[in-house]
């Protein structure tokens, strides 16, 4: 709309109800949001109700986040102006904040929007050190995602002939699931991986590259891949499946267990044609499986092919295709015998998932293990610290990392008894 006074007019709501949140003003939000939505933004700072109102639990930051909006400078608390000693206010204001944020969460705000500087809400928690208020952001994408997800599940329901009857549940589904973002395995967007397939890799000192400078794999993960080969393969003599071969990161390490058979499903052209060359092909035990893991699996289901031991590290798709994989296809491979003097099959996965933002990857953490639990298996996670490879060259020449966190979350996943 090109009304001047309706732009001001809503201008208006939106830094009444940025202060507001930043005020941690129950009253005057509750009115605001009878009119406005919660998930408004700042036009300079990109400030929504939920960032105002963590960043406003700063030591001395209440007037700073005031100013951020927009250059307001009423900083004024509205919470109640009897003094009190410095940590009963501080306790007062993180309270005053949990009921803020609730309030946001119920009327439809979104956890993981983004700031000018590029942060949600949960990453301004973070890195004040604001425990309580990460945590219900965790718990708010956890919900988030959950609903998603099972959306996705289900076709829409309505007489298909009526146009304006899908519109309106393409709105309400809309609504449901604004914000609500599917976040990649590894990589670029999308569950459909075909252009990746497409593209052309370049291979440098173990690691790999598309034609677009994304990272498809890198040596700096091979600390992991070998803690998670030992956790999978403790023993000789063992049958293993990887799916996805990247530079023969973890393949290598799991030779180095002398498994009795060792399956390799990859579907890139050039990295298949670098396995020929360094002849993978032609180790003992070692069965190559050209084609995508969708369409090799079910063939290994239906010759009942058995594991002791399998691994996912594919790239370019969301977590819904590793979330199929488990739930679909890994009750058919993993064997719960799980080998001689084992307890049972173990599965294990590159979580990569939601990596370039800690709060994304706590949500995806807990989403992850329910989807695991639902689908039957038990899930052990081991910590393990992440070095900061930036001085040894690790990212040089690559157009966006795909890793930037602390500690990496490492889980082995076995048949629930």
């Amino acid at each position: 709309m090109d009304d001047p006074a309706f732009q001001v007019e809503t201008d208006l709501q939106t830094q009444s109800l940025l202060l507001a949140a930043a005020n941690h003003d129950l009253r005057a939000l509750r009115d605001l949001l009878r009119n406005t939505s919660a998930s408004v933004q700042d036009p300079e700072s990109g400030f929504t109700p939920l960032h105002a109102a963590i960043a406003a639990c700063e030591p001395n930051a209440r007037e700073e986040t005031s100013k951020q909006v927009s250059g307001c400078t009423n900083g004024a608390t509205t919470n109640g102006d009897a003094p009190k000693g410095e940590g009963e206010q501080r306790m007062t204001e993180l309270e005053a904040a949990v009921k803020t944020i609730r309030l946001l969460f119920e009327n439809g705000a979104i956890w993981n929007d983004l700031d000018a500087n590029g942060e949600t809400p949960g990453c301004i928690a973070h890195r004040l050190g604001l425990k309580r208020l990460y945590e219900l952001c965790v718990d708010a994408g956890v919900r988030a995602e959950l609903l998603l997800g099972r959306l996705d599940e289900y076709q829409p329901l309505g007489d298909e002939d009526s146009e304006e009857e899908e519109d309106g549940e393409d709105r309400d589904v809309e609504e449901v699931t604004k914000g609500v973002e599917a976040v990649e395995i590894s990589g670029e967007d999308g569950q459909d991986n075909s252009n990746y397939l497409s593209s052309i890799l370049s291979f440098d000192r173990d690691r790999i590259l598309d034609d677009s400078a994304n990272g498809v794999m890198i040596e700096w993960e091979t600390a992991l891949m070998r803690q998670s080969a030992e956790l999978l393969l403790p023993s000789p003599e063992l049958r293993v499946l990887n799916v996805g071969h990247g530079v023969g990161i973890i393949d290598s390490i799991l030779q180095e267990k002398s498994p009795k058979s060792h399956h390799i499903i990859e579907a890139h052209p050039d990295v298949l044609k670098r396995m020929k060359e360094q002849g993978w092909y032609d180790k003992p035990g070692i069965v190559v499986h050209e084609g995508r893991w969708q369409d090799i699996v079910p063939g290994l289901i239906e010759k009942g092919e058995l594991f002791d031991a399998i691994y996912f590290d594919t790239f370019a798709e969301e977590y819904k295709a590793l979330r199929e994989f488990f739930t679909e296809y890994v009750i058919g491979l993993l064997d719960p015998a799980g080998g001689a003097d084992r307890e049972g099959g173990k599965f294990g996965f590159f979580n990569g998932m939601g990596a370039d933002r800690q709060v994304c990857y706590d949500v995806y953490n807990q989403i992850v293990e329910l989807d695991l639990l639902e689908a039957g298996f038990d899930t052990e996670w081991e910590t393990i610290p992440v070095p900061n490879f930036g001085e040894e060259g690790q990212w040089e020449g690559v157009r966006q990392k795909y890793w930037v966190l602390q500690n990496y979350k490492l889980a082995t996943c076995s048949f629930i008894e």
